[in-house]
């Protein structure tokens, strides 16, 4: 899927910082939030003629609770990159499996942990990668994944996180051979994607996360929602200011309508777009998390160019049916097979429709979606759908193993001596086996 980009960043600064280790005592964070957002250093900061000689003492400030590591050490922690380890790879480079035993590092619990090493030819460069250690190195959450540490040393880059056992919700979402994601699963993950976003929105200094999408939802053993890839994160309006200026980045498919609109096209291409100028607020994540809960209730990819030229734009072809609770089922995920709450998929769906207006005012807080969604989770209408039970035709017309088997399924159609096909709604698909009838055929002779 194609990236809206404007050019490739180059470094601000040829050589790599080594800050010193800061004091234990003093790097406690807070567990379950960021560090205090009067303390937060901003992205901003790190620009301008002083950057070169503030990224060294900057880094060393307590409030990046981060540990530096070697080269050789994320080789040891690898296996030297062996392709048994390796995870994936995307726009920042390719992420390897590791595991820090207890000998490594004073301090660092042993565990296993996701290396993400940056592709010097890759479409994302340093800039990224110190927007993902100055974002994740001070705000702490229970939604964010969390940054461990990193390296860097001459020209390589690389960041080292918590692993997450799931992977991300793109390729469990997505991938056809394994079994669709159940509703109330869908609906705790959208909740928890929503508080990492409302975290952020909520700072003093609003972050803004730019990349809202499924790849970037990692989730944990018990499918909690954490969000990674800060590298287009940047800091939001504050004060009086309405917007933020600034280049347009994000993915194909989720960007907001106002903040493409309002930037000058530079190039256009089959799959990007690049754009400059781009009036960006915290309401541009909201789109972009209506989308993804759009496919959340779909099953379908924001983009997809393999459907028909009407269906392609996921929110172009879905949106009328959103408020249509008469046409709603027609878009619903058809591997959820039914067995979704009614009621919470008429109201995800209303919700869905907010967040995805034209009018950036229109669209609710972040705040707003996880209370919205967080009540959606108590519903307990979940359809179960219907199944048929055929009688088996070895002993479909012998009364008695009829009524065996009617009995076994407590069923009052049968009993009334109904034979046949009979379409009965109940919480599992099963059949009796010919061999179970004909045990009971011959128990009842």
């Amino acid at each position: 899927m194609g990236v809206l980009r404007t050019s490739n960043w180059r470094p601000n600064f040829l050589h790599c910082f080594k800050p010193t280790d800061p004091n234990p005592d003093s790097t406690k964070s807070k567990k379950n939030g960021a560090s205090s957002s009067s303390n937060r250093i901003s992205l901003l900061d790190w620009s301008g003629p002083q950057s070169q000689l503030s990224v060294m003492s900057d880094l060393s400030n307590p409030v990046f609770n981060l540990h530096i590591f070697t080269m050789r050490e994320l080789q040891k922690v690898t296996s030297n990159f062996t392709r048994s380890n390796y995870l994936g790879e995307g726009g920042f480079g390719t992420v390897f499996k590791g595991f820090v035993d207890a000998k490594l590092r004073p301090g660092l619990e042993p565990q296993p942990v996701a290396v993400k090493v940056l592709d010097l030819d890759g479409s994302q460069g340093h800039r990224e990668w110190l927007a993902e250690v100055i974002f994740l190195g001070q705000l702490k959450h229970d939604h964010l994944v969390n940054l461990i540490g990193y390296c860097c040393e001459n020209e390589q880059r690389v960041l080292v996180y918590e692993y997450m056992e799931r992977g991300n919700l793109e390729h469990l979402l997505f991938r056809s051979y394994a079994a669709a994601l159940p509703w109330l699963t869908r609906l705790k993950i959208a909740v928890g994607a929503a508080k990492g976003l409302a975290f952020l929105h909520e700072e003093q200094k609003p972050v803004i996360y730019r990349d809202f999408k499924t790849s970037n939802i990692l989730l944990d053993s018990e499918y909690n929602a954490k969000l990674s890839d800060f590298g287009l994160a940047t800091d939001g309006p504050e004060g009086d200011e309405t917007h933020v200026t600034t280049q347009v980045m994000g993915t194909e498919g989720y960007a907001a309508p106002e903040y493409v609109s309002t930037g000058k096209i530079l190039t256009l291409t089959i799959c990007i777009i690049k754009y400059i100028s781009g009036h960006l607020t915290t309401m541009s994540d909201v789109f972009s998390f209506g989308v993804v809960l759009l496919e959340l209730l779909t099953g379908r990819r924001s983009v997809d160019k393999k459907l028909p030229i009407r269906e392609q734009v996921l929110t172009k072809w879905a949106k009328p049916f959103l408020k249509d609770t008469q046409r709603l089922d027609q878009i619903m995920d058809p591997r959820l097979e039914g067995q979704y709450s009614i009621e919470g998929a008429k109201k995800a769906a209303a919700l869905a429709h907010q967040c995805l207006s034209h009018h950036d005012k229109c669209r609710p807080t972040m705040t707003k979606v996880v209370r919205t969604l967080e009540r959606l989770l108590e519903l307990n209408d979940i359809s179960i759908g219907f199944f048929v039970y055929i009688v088996p035709s070895e002993v479909k017309n012998e009364k008695g193993c009829v009524m065996k088997c009617v009995e076994e399924k407590n069923c009052d159609e049968h009993k009334n001596g109904f034979e046949g096909e009979l379409k009965v709604e109940g919480r599992r698909r099963k059949r009796h086996r010919s061999s179970k009838s004909k045990k009971g055929c011959s128990s009842s002779k």
